[in-house]
């Protein structure tokens, strides 16, 4: 009786315990974490008294019933604490660690993580797919799945919205609370794009960074093997591309039909020739193609402006692209995949383009990339819609395309004062808009113009001129400065590697004297040569333009009757084991006895 005395007064113990433990929440899952916070606090009070328990038990039935007791008190003590959302905490609440294209199974992968999880209507993270036109969350949008919330999570989907690529989303978690929904965290893309391409080469590395804005009508000629060219840069006009009238199916070349995501697309047909025609020969001759895609006016389609710069048409040659809204954004995604389509893969006879620079130096809004002035966050986030459209549209066609941002040499000069931007202060935006809604490959295509414009005298001091991050201008005397800027950790590439660099714009005048240009050009030359960051530089131009001669920048090496100027046979040599025959002489003009 003594021992049923003790068993009994173990029993009434062990189940009181298990009662504090069952009547709370049992075995299974309280749905509000309010109610598993205040039930944590209970059970922790009961503690004492169910260990007591466990002590007292001497071997009877019940050992399991209490471990387990214990077990689930563990569970519960453990679980993530429940965190009420406030405007300061929404938009960090969650880490996306990825948001990847899976490649044998087409599906995204969107991974995140939290510390805690956020009081809401109900237990569930919502994932939306956001067209990249738009911010926050359209009031229409519906989720497209829901997951019970964690503090790690995964969402896996399809990365196809009916005809519509899943490249032109990015995808935002969310949380209702008061019945709407609450964004948690940034919106992301899918920044692996190249996952699902079937090309994934630009061929052969060329052997060497010299490079030339090549004049259309001299590229079927020896001349760009002679002068040894590397590199070239080819302008695509969004105007001629676009340029297609009514009865032009009846001509010589008829428009080029496309289809993409459903809607069907007429692009120039002639000026579809001259640039299968120009890559072709191009790549035929080994020179890597870098083409820049520039949107001047175009009667049609308008939806190709940016809304916020169609007030300015006919001030500028260039503007902002328009991926402010759906139409714009799927004509430029369509451009840009066709584009990528029809110079990808030497099989197809058109020639393959391997770089891809989005605008021309967008700092420099009023002249190059005109849109109405806002604030330097806005302009930045138009831009950076585009840039996503080109690059996942691009990318996902070609993974080994490089895709560039372009900026001019106004580093740090106060162009704000004047209604445009500074270089280094588009960089910094930009760069940390895109880690925010996730890191990508993106290059940095810059024109290290001397300054002024007109003098080629690099090697000069200047007040402008300063090797320092806070410089006013960036030209090649400092461009250090630049590629030193880019090795910083929050702009490295996710692979931890430094990023591209290219000037894809570079040019001297020899108004002042040709040999005076010729020096100028082997000095740019051979701090492109020592500096690991520069991939090329792409000497602007092949021959004079009577434009830029109007303003007193003879910039060719070819004179505009295509007569050779004194730098042709410099530029031919700088790079070959003749190179010093032909470039000793700069020394001498410069002031130096030896190269760096």
């Amino acid at each position: 009786m003594e021992g049923m005395k003790k068993n009994g007064k173990w029993i009434a113990v062990a189940a009181a315990g298990l009662l504090l433990i069952g009547g709370g929440i049992g075995y299974k899952m309280i749905s509000d974490y309010r109610e598993a916070a205040v039930e944590a606090a209970r059970m922790e009070r009961n503690r004492e008294s169910l260990e007591k328990a466990a002590q007292v038990q001497e071997g009877g039935m019940f050992d399991d019933s209490v471990e387990s007791g214990i077990s689930v008190f563990e569970t519960v003590r453990k679980r993530p604490e429940a965190v009420e959302l406030t405007e300061e905490n929404a938009a960090d609440f969650i880490t996306v660690e990825s948001c990847l294209v899976d490649q044998k199974t087409s599906n995204i992968s969107l991974k995140f993580s939290s510390q805690g999880i956020p009081v809401s209507d109900d237990k569930y993270y919502y994932l939306f797919a956001i067209r990249a036109c738009y911010d926050g969350i359209p009031d229409d949008l519906s989720p497209i799945i829901r997951k019970r919330k964690a503090e790690e999570m995964e969402f896996l989907f399809s990365r196809h919205f009916g005809s519509i690529s899943g490249f032109l989303y990015k995808y935002q978690v969310a949380v209702k609370v008061d019945d709407k929904y609450v964004p948690v965290g940034s919106p992301n893309y899918v920044t692996n794009p190249e996952g699902i391409a079937f090309y994934k080469s630009n061929g052969d590395t060329v052997s060497s960074k010299k490079g030339l804005l090549v004049a259309p009508d001299k590229v079927q000629s020896t001349e760009l093997e002679d002068l040894g060219v590397k590199h070239a840069a080819y302008n695509i006009q969004m105007s001629r591309i676009l340029d297609v009238e009514e009865g032009d199916e009846d001509g010589e070349y008829p428009p080029v039909a496309y289809a993409y995501n459903g809607k069907g697309y007429l692009f120039n047909g002639q000026v579809m020739a001259e640039y299968d025609m120009v890559f072709r020969t191009l790549t035929e001759k080994g020179i890597e193609i870098t083409a820049i895609l520039l949107n001047d006016v175009t009667d049609f389609p308008e939806q190709a402006i940016h809304p916020l710069s169609r007030s300015g048409i006919g001030t500028a040659p260039y503007y902002a692209f328009n991926a402010a809204d759906e139409d714009g954004m799927e004509y430029l995604a369509a451009v840009s995949t066709f584009l990528a389509e029809r110079y990808t893969g030497r099989e197809n006879g058109r020639g393959v383009v391997a770089n891809w620079v989005i605008g021309n130096e967008i700092n420099a809004r009023k002249e190059w990339n005109y849109m109405k002035h806002v604030g330097l966050e806005t302009y930045v986030r138009e831009y950076v819609k585009a840039f996503r459209v080109c690059y996942n549209s691009i990318k996902s066609i070609n993974g080994a395309s490089r895709i560039y941002i372009s900026l001019d040499q106004q580093w740090n000069n106060g162009a704000d004062r004047n209604g445009n931007y500074n270089a280094k202060d588009i960089l910094d935006e930009f760069n940390r808009q895109v880690r925010r809604e996730g890191n990508i490959d993106w290059g940095l295509a810059i024109h290290p113009y001397n300054v002024p414009l007109d003098s080629p005298y690099i090697w000069k001091e200047s007040a402008y001129v300063k090797d320092s991050a806070d410089t006013p201008m960036v030209t090649m005397a400092n461009i250090n400065v630049v590629t030193d800027y880019l090795q910083a950790e929050e702009f490295l590439m996710p692979d931890g590697g430094v990023r591209s660099v290219t000037l894809s714009e570079l040019g001297y005048t020899s108004v002042q004297g040709e040999e005076l240009q010729a020096a100028a050009i082997v000095y740019a030359y051979k701090i492109v040569e020592a500096n690991p960051h520069i991939d090329s530089v792409l000497f602007s131009r092949q021959t004079d333009a009577e434009e830029e001669m109007a303003q007193g920048l003879a910039l060719g090496i070819n004179h505009t009757d295509g007569t050779h100027k004194y730098v042709y046979e410099v530029y031919k040599y700088m790079d070959t084991e003749q190179k010093e025959k032909y470039t000793d002489f700069a020394k001498e003009i410069i002031g130096i006895s030896k190269w760096f």
